[in-house]
């Protein structure tokens, strides 16, 4: 079983920064794929940004040109750089890992930008 440790949530003003950090563990098979999504309540989960093990990367049009997503493989870690931070991007932020197997959720970390 994957345990995924989300942190670097908050509260920020507009125009701010901050970054997501999420470790994952306990891993028998190799990590493919890892990524951010976020979700409002009310409204669907929504891909944020996502990279590969090969370093491939899809955003997501709303976050173009501010955010910015890395993995360390060796520590199967992933993060998000979220700067210009806008009123709208506040959310729960949601950490994801796919192995061959499986897919698996972190626990969700809170970001707040207040404008």
């Amino acid at each position: 079983q994957v345990q995924l440790v989300e942190s670097g949530g908050g509260l920020v003003q507009a125009g701010g920064s901050l970054r997501l950090s999420c470790a994952a563990s306990g891993s028998r098979f190799s990590i493919n794929l890892m990524g951010w999504y976020r979700q409002v309540a009310g409204k669907q989960r929504e891909l944020v940004a996502s990279i590969t093990s090969g370093d491939s990367i899809i955003y997501a049009d709303s976050v173009k040109g501010r955010f910015a997503i890395s993995r360390d493989n060796a520590k199967n870690t992933v993060y998000l750089q979220m700067n210009s931070l806008k009123p709208e991007d506040t959310a729960v932020y949601y950490c994801h890992v796919r192995t061959v197997w499986n897919n698996y959720w972190g626990q969700g970390t809170q970001v707040t930008v207040s404008s």
